[in-house]
Order: structure tokens, then C-alpha cells, then sequence
């Protein structure tokens, strides 16, 4: 019985990953969007966004770009080790952003 219960509790699991995902995808792009928060559209051109800026390159295209998700999480967290003359903030490494909510940006970024 106990085996019956782990497997109907993992199929659930599986059958609700999508809906996880959508989810973690739109608290991502909220995120994104949020000019006290992720404030991506201060410096990039993001689908859906008001008043974006063009400092950094449009984020389009970015599962092409970007298929190893662990990029992304660094360069979330702290692009100045990987490129020392960027101008983007290091969200992680100040603080700025918890390792949840930049999970959930790339998440969403990898939607684009």
C-alpha cells in the first residue's frame, strides 16, 4: 500500500509541474516587471513591458540563447564575473534578489 501512495503522490507531482511552472514563470516576470525589485525594463526591451530602456540588449530569444539555465542563474546573480565591465547590478551577490526570485526570473525569462 505505502508503494501505491509514493507512486499516485509522484504521478501527482508530475501532473502539476506545468501549472508549477506557469506559476513560477508569472511570479517571474512580475518580478521583472517590478521597478522596486527585478527592474529589468530599466535597462532591457522585454515582450509585454512598459517603458523599457535600451541600455541592455532585448531579452528575446533567451531558451535559444541561454539553453543551460545555470547561465542565466549567474548572470542573475553576479555578472561581473563573467563580464567585469557590465553595467548590470549583481542581483544576488547584493542582495538585491533572493535565490527563489531569480530561480523565478529565469523561469520567466526562459518563457521569451
Amino acid at each position: 500500500m505505502p508503494v501505491l501512495f509514493l507512486l499516485a503522490a509522484m504521478a501527482n507531482g508530475l501532473a502539476a509541474s506545468p501549472v508549477l511552472a506557469q506559476s513560477a514563470a508569472a511570479d517571474g516576470q512580475k518580478l521583472a516587471f517590478d521597478r522596486g525589485k527585478g527592474n529589468c525594463l530599466t535597462c532591457h526591451v522585454i515582450k509585454g513591458g512598459d517603458l523599457p530602456g535600451t541600455i541592455g540588449p532585448e531579452l528575446k530569444d533567451i531558451q535559444a540563447k541561454y539553453p543551460d539555465r545555470n547561465e542565466l542563474v549567474a548572470i542573475l546573480f553576479d555578472e561581473t564575473r563573467r563580464n567585469p565591465q557590465t553595467m548590470m547590478p549583481p542581483f544576488g551577490r547584493n542582495r538585491i534578489l533572493t535565490e527563489q526570485e531569480i530561480s523565478a526570473i529565469v523561469d520567466f525569462l526562459q518563457t521569451l
